[in-house]
């Protein structure tokens, strides 16, 4: 039909559907998809996903809940109840469930055996080792389930609210559950309060008990940026990824769940970190201790006070993202003196299409004294007059 012959109303309609086109194609979360079923791309550093697909909905993360077996023994080792050279038994459960009678992922640990915390953490990383995860299991609380409701406590605590556990190794069981948000906000969790255990997630290769075997984590090998963390895989997972990347200052988190194989897992893993650093630049909203707003002060020695954030507001954001991003200052007006340095006074809020709003708190950058008896009742009567 020519388009001379389109009514009025539909001829505007089809204009704009053709305006809009363009928008929808350069959206970040629609202008990239994967194969994996769920997925999760993090900024490291102020934990904001960036880009999901299905990233709450809970799902069998296998292996990858290893990653919260280890959290609960770093922390034993941070808090000193654990030192690196103490011993751990390799019961019969160990060795029949995990070992090498179970036929599973194991580092092959000896029944009987006594082996150091150190040993069993490269155990655990490297070889993804489910003897490992229950002699730890068993040494820290004496059995896997008391661990496993330990792990589900702990995980409430630091922010995970879709995970519970049933065991120490991701074995399937109806109760082993997280989603890719969680995983990715635990791998944060790991790289940011135990720096000094991340680097047994690099380790390409492990040997003991005259067996050595290379960490499963295809990207180590694929990616020379990628220095974590942790792979997964059961028939109802499927292939998953949870894997952390550092190019420059800035790093990112990434997990995937639920790829048909092996090869697919590490691909994928690695061709969206390469999107992701690429889409998603670093933009410096504000310095620490920049003056963001000066405030009204009500009754103050000065008229007005400067609001400043306390650490440099820094975004990952896409060049779209960007351009439609909306800065928002949030405080009560005026601020009443006596004001002191470093005291909250507002809030800065940013809202970036496709994220959820971002907060940041605003105090002041100055101390305002307050008035005199005589200065305040001028202040008084000047509002009551002028209104101000």
């Amino acid at each position: 039909m020519p388009l001379s012959r389109f009514a009025p109303h539909a001829l505007i309609a089809l204009l704009l559907a053709l305006l809009m086109l363009p928008l929808v194609l350069i959206s970040p979360a629609r202008a990239f998809d994967t194969s994996a079923e769920f997925a999760v791309l993090m900024d490291a550093e102020s934990g904001k996903v960036l880009w999901e697909k299905d990233g709450d909905t809970r799902m069998h993360p296998a292996s990858m809940s290893k990653l919260m077996t280890l959290n609960m023994l770093f922390e034993a080792l941070k808090n000193g109840s654990v030192k690196m050279t103490d011993e751990f038994l390799i019961s019969e459960r160990a060795w029949r469930e995990g070992g090498a009678a179970s036929g599973s992922s194991t580092m092959f640990a000896k029944l009987g055996s006594h082996i150091p915390v150190e040993t069993l953490i490269q155990g655990i990383i490297v070889q993804s080792g489910n003897d490992a995860c229950i002699a730890v299991a068993e040494g820290l609380r004496g059995s896997e389930e008391s661990f496993a409701e330990a792990m589900t406590q702990e995980a409430m605590v630091i922010g995970l609210k879709n995970s519970t556990f049933a065991n120490s190794t991701g074995w399937p069981d109806p109760n082993q559950m997280m989603t890719a948000h969680d995983l990715a906000l635990l791998a944060r969790h790991l790289i940011l309060t135990y720096p000094e255990y991340y680097h047994y997630f690099s380790e390409k290769e492990f040997t003991w008990n005259g067996i050595t075997q290379h960490n499963r984590n295809p990207a180590l090998f694929l990616d020379p940026s990628v220095d974590g963390l942790k792979t997964g895989h059961t028939e109802a997972s499927g292939y998953g990824l949870t894997v952390s990347a550092k190019r420059g200052d800035e790093r990112l988190i990434l997990v995937v769940n639920g790829l048909p194989s092996m090869k697919a897992r590490g691909e994928e893993s690695v061709r969206i970190l390469d999107w992701g650093f690429r889409a998603f630049k670093p933009y410096k909203l504000y310095s620490a201790g920049e003056t963001i707003e000066n405030a009204p002060v009500w009754q103050g020695v000065y008229a007005q006070v400067p609001l400043v954030s306390t650490a440099p507001i820094t975004l990952l954001l896409s060049p779209e993202q960007r351009k439609d991003m909306k800065v928002t200052i949030n405080y009560t007006t005026p601020v009443p003196a006596p004001i002191s340095v470093g005291q909250r006074v507002g809030t800065l809020s940013v809202d970036v299409p496709g994220q959820k709003t971002q907060e940041f708190p605003l105090v002041a950058g100055a101390e305002v004294a307050q008035q005199g008896i005589f200065g305040r009742a001028m202040s008084t009567l000047s509002n009551m007059i002028f209104g101000s």
